[in-house]
């Protein structure tokens, strides 16, 4: 499987049942980002102030490459 696939596989994921959670650091003043696991590690990401919204779909590696610029100070 090559990563164009991968990704169109996780945009197809259905997302209605998910578990989306919040940042144990948010202070609840409704300003959040939810995620929510996805298969083979990938990630959703929803603005929690439209959840109707599509979620962007991150696939394990994009992921762990955003979260690493974030910690790094990049992004």
């Amino acid at each position: 499987m090559n990563d164009n696939t991968a990704k169109a596989d996780l945009y197809a994921y259905d997302l209605t049942g998910a578990d989306w959670r919040k940042s144990p650091y948010s202070a609840g003043e409704g300003q959040c980002v939810e995620i929510a696991d996805l298969p083979g590690g990938g990630i959703a990401v929803r603005d929690s102030k439209h959840p109707s919204r599509p979620a962007l779909c991150f696939t394990a590696a994009e992921w762990s490459a955003l979260r690493k610029g974030m910690i790094d100070g990049f992004l």
